[in-house]
């Protein structure tokens, strides 16, 4: 299966502390004129989560993937191995697949530029981005990101989406209560649907091909 150029696979943390950063992440890639791909489109019975992993994957050109959570689990003193995993079945369909799906383009994040030579140090060599924990800061980072490698210039300038951004946040108890939502009841589904009328209504940023 090709690629889809608009689709954007996010591989991050999705518990509650890290919340504010994978909306930031959603933000910046649909601010940008991309679609989001990722674990919690769809809840499916019927499909396993990694043959859904397989699937998102592969029909996504662009993949964005934060290592930033290391430490162990309060719960039973373990790490999380899920990005890892993930980031690894990326780079092994752009290694091992077909030729379209060499075309994939990743961007690696973690709160320092080089903390994973620590923690998974196959990656010597590779570029990771910086992101300090800051969302506003992931904002930016993913808006530059995609507009390197896509070359679109249909995307906003930095200051524009973060302005959009800061203002969206300012407002989203507001926007969700408007649009009969709770704000801290928001599932995926919901906040993606808030994002996107906020970007199709006349606040400056371009919508979704």
């Amino acid at each position: 299966m090709a690629s889809k150029t608009q689709d954007v696979f996010i591989n991050c943390p999705f518990d509650d502390a890290f919340l504010p950063s994978f909306h930031a992440l959603v933000f910046g890639v649909l601010a940008c004129g991309f679609r989001v791909r990722c674990a919690r489109e769809m809840d499916d019975g019927g499909e396993t989560r990694i043959d859904k992993l397989y699937r998102i994957i592969e029909q996504c050109r662009y993949g964005i993937h934060d290592l930033s959570r290391t430490e162990l689990d309060p719960g039973n003193n373990l790490p999380r191995f899920n990005m890892p995993l993930e980031l690894g079945l990326y780079m092994g369909a752009k290694r091992y697949g077909d030729d379209d799906q060499k075309l994939k383009r990743c961007l690696i994040l973690d709160v320092e530029p080089y903390r994973y030579q620590q923690f998974i140090s196959d990656l010597a060599g590779m570029d990771i981005t910086p992101h300090a924990g800051d969302p506003r800061t992931m904002v930016a980072r993913v808006r530059n990101w995609l507009v390197t490698v896509s070359r679109r210039k249909s995307i906003p300038s930095s200051e524009f989406v973060l302005g959009s951004y800061d203002r969206f946040v300012a407002g989203l108890e507001d926007i969700a209560q408007e649009a009969n939502l709770v704000h801290d009841d928001l599932i995926y589904a919901d906040y993606e649907r808030l994002v996107l009328a906020w970007i199709r209504s006349g606040h400056g940023l371009i919508a979704p091909e």
